[in-house]
């Protein structure tokens, strides 16, 4: 099994290596995508290029993409929340209480703006005060997010709220 957590930020380069079947799903979800047939390109641009920058280049919304790749290597379907070994808490919390969100960031704009809001989301979680929890919105699992959260020892609960949309809450 592959390794490749597919993310706003990976460069298709990496993408097309470690998933060589995807060239044609790229291709079909946006015809500017074409221009991976070309070797050169293929060896130069792809590896500064991440699928946001390529979503936005290829006019198409980059959730939209990162969930199709997904399907399309079997990563974050279904109800299965276990990214790379790592199983997500997914059962709600008994500290959870939302009257204590003090915070929600919607990253959904950000990533088709082509923005990263991984600073952001971070800064807004060290903020957080005792029992106070921030609430994040996503169209998919952001799983090196969570990992950083995790390795921060903070807390989180991931609630899938349909396919495309991810409501993930931390508590420090």
């Amino acid at each position: 099994m592959n390794d490749l957590i597919i993310t706003p930020k990976t460069k298709i380069y990496d993408l097309l290596e470690a998933y060589p079947q995807l060239e044609d799903t790229l291709i079909a979800f946006a015809p500017p995508f074409k221009k991976l047939k070309n070797l050169v390109l293929r060896k130069t641009i792809t590896k500064i290029t991440s699928i946001s920058q390529a979503a936005i280049i290829g006019g198409q919304n980059v959730e939209e993409l990162i969930n199709k790749l997904r399907s399309e290597v079997g990563q974050a379907s279904g109800d299965s929340f276990v990214v790379e070994g790592v199983n997500y808490a997914k059962d709600k919390p008994d500290w959870f209480d939302e009257s204590k969100i003090s915070e929600s960031i919607d990253i959904r704009d950000m990533l088709n703006a082509g923005d990263q809001p991984v600073h952001e989301v971070l800064s807004a979680i060290k903020k957080l005060n005792e029992n106070e929890i921030l609430k994040l919105i996503a169209p998919f699992i952001p799983a090196p997010l969570i990992d950083k959260s995790l390795s921060m020892d903070y807390l989180h609960w991931l609630d899938k709220k349909g396919d495309d949309e991810y409501w993930i809450y931390f508590k420090n």
